[in-house]
């Protein structure tokens, strides 16, 4: 096997339609391969040793370059390359654009008898995001929650979720974000600082961002992808039930790892059903 490679794009997904192409050190084109369905590149072609460079370019994506060494073998093995999507090192189109919450989810992880995960969802959530014109450090992000929607697939932990020894959503049935401020965290990362309310606690949470790039969708609209993660710790919102078993190991972790994958629509509505 002469070279071998996977494509994604920056949430994971296979990049189909990539093309790789192996150049030498003159500059002259000595492979040139295309991804499978699973975004694989797999070529049979034997390679000389030496010293290549590995382009890969999709349509819709930021073109990607690396070096590969091959050895005697006569193998490279590029391992997986990432693709940002064209544009994704800025924020999408100044305006509004609304969350559709079909196309997205709000999702959080914690640690279940220091062994495994568990894994939940809320399913009714929206909000609106604001991207400023000139300076996008003044750009808004507002979301709410439905703090009763908590979904972990198990009828009696969701229940026991909706109490009082954690979400209370009888007193607070909303979980609200409201951002202060966004600085630029990297070439394609941002950090959005704001203020989460949640269990009647209101504290300082930074999110971690990328921007997955912006296109068309069927029915005639622009929608821009977005994935953003936080880590949150319980006590810092008045949530301290805990389970203590044998050794000291607690039933559920006070850390919760929160991931958002968004898609939002231009515009400051959603489109009709």
């Amino acid at each position: 096997m002469g070279l071998t490679a996977k494509i994604r794009t920056r949430d994971g997904w296979a990049v189909s339609h990539a093309v790789v192409t192996v150049t030498d050190m003159t500059g002259t084109q000595v492979l040139r391969a295309e991804a499978d369905a699973e975004g694989a590149v797999r070529d049979a072609t034997e390679l000389a040793p030496g010293a290549y460079t590995v382009i890969v370019t999709a349509v819709g994506y930021a073109p990607a370059a690396s070096s590969a060494i091959v050895t005697a073998s006569g193998r490279a093995e590029v391992g997986t390359v990432t693709l940002a999507r064209q544009g994704g090192t800025e924020l999408p189109p100044p305006g509004p654009w609304t969350i559709d919450p079909a196309h997205s989810s709000v999702a959080a992880v914690a640690q279940h008898l220091g062994i495994s995960s568990v894994h939940g969802r809320f399913t009714e959530f929206g909000g609106t995001i604001e991207i400023a014109p000139g300076d996008v450090a003044m750009s808004r992000v507002e979301a709410v929650i439905k703090a009763g929607s908590i979904d972990t697939g198990n009828g009696m932990r969701d229940t026991h979720l909706r109490s009082g020894d954690f979400l209370d959503v009888e007193k607070h049935p909303e979980i609200t974000y409201r951002s202060t401020g966004l600085t630029q965290a990297g070439p394609d990362r941002w950090t959005v600082h704001g203020e989460l309310s949640l269990h009647g606690v209101v504290r300082q949470v930074d999110l971690d961002l990328a921007y997955l790039g912006t296109g068309a969708d069927p029915w005639g609209g622009t929608r821009a992808a977005f994935r953003a993660t936080a880590e949150l710790h319980r006590e810092d919102f008045a949530m301290n039930y805990n389970q203590v078993l044998q050794a000291g190991i607690a039933a559920i972790g006070t850390t919760l790892k929160v991931q958002l994958d968004i898609q939002a629509v231009q515009g400051d509505s959603l489109p009709a059903a």
